[in-house]
């Protein structure tokens, strides 16, 4: 595994890398995670394997089973689909209102390079970088609220954000609608437009909802 940097854990350590992992599509969901197989992959004692993964439990991404132990979350319902997008358009365009009113060049700039880094990942079929660049975005906006409150709301479901994208369907022109959904939410905030802001969020989760209701259907 390597040296572990200043100030971090081996749990910390394996924490990332097994995020890295589930970034970079190795894990699919509803597979099993062994943790003597995963301590001997990372040349790790057991505990550090389980503290990592007691941590991803707790995002969404992992469930555990007694006796049966931890697995990689499964695909969601259309129920649990519907309802996680629901929740979403509820709650993230209040974010991106409250974010257009409070807009800073540092802000934009930091969103900016998301932009920038979605749009590449679109163009090399990096599942990593998109999945990275589009966390990233939601969350500075998020952060920008400054409502403690609303953004506690949208820490409390990134996890499950989380497992939504790490199983959609992620194609060049899915991962390129997402890059220009995100472009105008860019331009709505950079014009300090609360209410647009907030319109073109709501229609990017819409579009995420429809595409991936249409995703299941090709599937089952």
């Amino acid at each position: 595994m390597g040296e572990r940097q200043p100030g971090t854990t081996y749990a910390d350590t394996v924490y990332d890398l097994l995020l890295g992992q589930f970034m970079d599509g190795k894990w699919e969901a509803g597979s099993q995670l062994n943790i003597p197989t995963l301590a001997r992959e990372f040349e790790v004692s057991q505990t550090p394997i389980r503290e990592a993964l007691a941590r991803l439990e707790h995002t969404g991404l992992v469930t555990r089973e007694p006796l049966k132990g931890y697995h990689v979350a499964p695909l969601f319902s259309e129920h649990e689909l519907v309802k996680l997008m629901d929740a979403r358009l509820i709650l993230e365009p209040a974010l991106a209102l409250e974010a257009a009113r409070r807009v800073t060049p540092e802000f934009l700039d930091e969103l900016k390079v998301t932009i920038d880094d979605l749009f590449a990942a679109a163009q090399t079929g990096s599942m990593h970088g998109h999945w990275s660049a589009d966390d990233k975005f939601h969350a500075l906006i998020s952060k920008q609220s400054a409502n403690p409150f609303l953004d506690a709301a949208y820490g409390s479901i990134r996890g499950q954000v989380r497992r939504f994208r790490l199983f959609a369907k992620l194609g060049p022109r899915t991962a390129e609608m997402a890059a220009h959904d995100h472009q105008a939410i860019f331009e709505a905030l950079e014009a300090r437009d609360p209410a647009g802001s907030a319109a073109s969020m709501s229609r990017h989760i819409t579009g995420a909802r429809n595409r991936a209701l249409e995703d299941r259907k090709s599937i089952t």
